[in-house]
C-alpha cells in the first residue's frame, strides 16, 4: 500500500478516537501536557505498527496502546514508589453506604471532588473506571484493552466504585 494510502486509512479509522486516547491518557498521567506527550508517542507507535492490525474494534486496539505507553512513560518518568501499592486489606474493605447514598453522594459531589477522588484511586482502578464509565467500554474491551480476564474487570470495578464512594464520602464530610 502507498504510504499517502496507508497514512489517510490511519487516519480515518485511528483519528476519531484520538479524544477518548487523550482521556485515559489524562486520567493515567494526572497531568495534561504528559497525557499529550503520551498520547503522541501512541498515535506514533500505533502508525509504525498499523500494517499488523487485523480488524475488530479500533478504538480498544489503540487505547491498548495508550494504556501500554503510559505505563511505560510512568515507569521511566515517575520516582520509584510513588504509585500506591494495591493492599487487600484496604481495597476491598465494604463501605456502609448503600446504593441510594451512593446515588445521592454522586449526584452532590462537585466536578472537582469527583476528580481528586478519581485521581487519588490507584491506577488499575482509576484506568477501569475511565474506561467504563468514561469511555462507555463494554467490560470485555476493557478486558481485551488492560489485558486481564473479565473478572478482574468485574473486580477491580466494584472495588474502584466503593473506594471512590469512600473518597467522596469523606470528602463531603469535610465539606459539611
Amino acid at each position: 500500500m502507498p504510504e499517502t494510502a496507508r497514512r489517510e486509512r490511519f487516519e480515518q479509522t485511528v483519528l476519531p478516537h484520538l479524544d477518548a486516547a487523550y482521556n485515559l491518557a489524562r486520567w493515567l498521567t494526572r497531568n495534561d501536557q504528559d497525557a499529550q506527550d503520551v498520547t503522541q508517542e501512541a498515535c506514533l507507535r500505533a502508525f509504525r505498527f498499523f500494517d499488523g492490525y487485523q480488524g475488530g474494534n479500533m478504538r480498544a486496539w489503540l487505547l491498548t496502546i495508550v494504556r501500554n505507553t503510559c505505563y511505560t512513560w510512568l515507569h521511566q518518568n515517575r520516582a520509584p514508589g510513588s504509585a500506591e501499592v494495591f493492599d487487600e486489606e484496604i481495597h476491598s474493605a465494604e463501605s456502609p453506604a448503600g446504593a441510594d447514598p451512593e446515588i445521592q453522594i454522586l449526584a452532590s459531589a462537585d466536578k472537582e471532588t469527583l476528580r481528586r477522588a478519581l485521581e487519588q484511586l490507584p491506577d488499575i482502578f482509576r484506568e477501569v473506571l475511565v474506561l467504563r464509565e468514561l469511555e462507555g467500554m463494554s467490560y470485555k474491551e476493557i478486558a481485551d484493552v488492560a489485558s486481564v480476564s473479565l473478572g478482574t474487570v468485574m473486580s477491580r470495578l466494584a472495588r474502584a466504585r466503593t473506594r471512590l464512594r469512600q473518597s467522596l464520602v469523606a470528602a463531603l464530610g469535610k465539606e459539611s
